[in-house]
C-alpha cells in the first residue's frame, strides 16, 4: 500500500471551491464591503506580493466571524453536494479511483475549508488534511482551528503520517503551497504532469 496526497483546488477540481462557497454564504452586507475591505488583498495576491494564506486569512475573518456554525457546516454540505461535481477534474477522479483500487490511502491535502471538504471526502472514502474553522459556543471566531493548513501542509501530513514508513508516497499538486508536499514523495505530478 502507498500514500496518495492531492492538493484540492486546481488540482481535483478545475476552479479555486474556497472563493466560490465564500460568494454563496457571503451575506448581502459582506458582498457590498468586500470590494474596499479584500480588494487591495486581492490584488497584491495575483500580481504575487500577499502570499495565498494571507489573503485566506482576511476573507475568513471578514466572511465567518460570528456566524453560527451549525449554519456554514449545514451549507458546506449543500455545496459539497451541489457545486463540486460539476467543477472535479475527470482525469484527477480515475487516478483516485486507481490509487483506492491498489488499496493505497488517499489524502486530500489543501487550505481549502472542512465545511464542504469533510462531506466531500467522506463521499468518496477519503482521508483530510485541511483548514478547520474555529468555532466557540456554537458561534465561528473568523480563524482557522490550529491556524493555516495551506503554507503548513508537510508538517501536518508529518503529524498524522510517518512518511518514512510509506514505501511510495505519491503527490499531486499545482502551487508553490504544494511544493514541500511533493518534495515528500517518490511520484510527483505538477498540474497534471510527472515530474522528476
Amino acid at each position: 500500500m502507498h500514500l496518495a496526497l492531492f492538493d484540492f483546488d486546481h488540482t481535483i477540481t478545475t476552479v479555486d471551491t474556497y472563493s466560490g462557497f465564500l460568494r454563496r454564504i457571503a451575506t448581502p452586507r459582506q458582498l457590498s464591503h468586500a470590494k474596499w475591505k479584500v480588494g487591495p488583498w486581492l490584488a497584491g495576491y495575483r500580481v504575487g506580493i500577499v502570499p495565498a494564506a494571507g489573503i485566506r486569512a482576511r476573507v475568513t475573518r471578514l466572511a465567518f466571524t460570528g456566524r453560527p456554525a451549525e449554519e456554514i457546516e449545514a451549507e458546506g454540505a449543500r455545496y459539497a453536494a451541489q457545486a463540486l461535481p460539476q467543477v472535479l477534474r475527470a482525469e484527477m477522479m480515475h487516478r483516485i479511483d486507481a490509487h483506492q483500487a491498489r488499496g493505497d490511502t488517499v489524502v486530500v491535502v489543501s487550505g481549502s475549508l472542512d465545511a464542504y471538504l469533510r462531506p466531500w471526502c467522506e463521499r468518496h472514502g477519503l482521508e483530510l488534511i485541511c483548514n478547520r474553522l474555529e468555532s466557540r459556543d456554537g458561534k465561528l471566531t473568523g480563524r482557522y482551528h490550529q491556524g493555516d493548513c495551506g503554507s503548513d501542509k508537510v508538517a501536518r501530513i508529518r503529524a498524522r503520517y510517518d512518511v518514512d514508513a510509506w514505501p511510495r508516497i505519491h503527490a499531486y499538486g499545482d502551487s508553490r503551497e504544494d511544493c514541500g508536499m511533493l518534495a515528500l514523495a517518490h511520484h510527483r505530478w505538477y498540474r497534471g504532469r510527472q515530474i522528476a
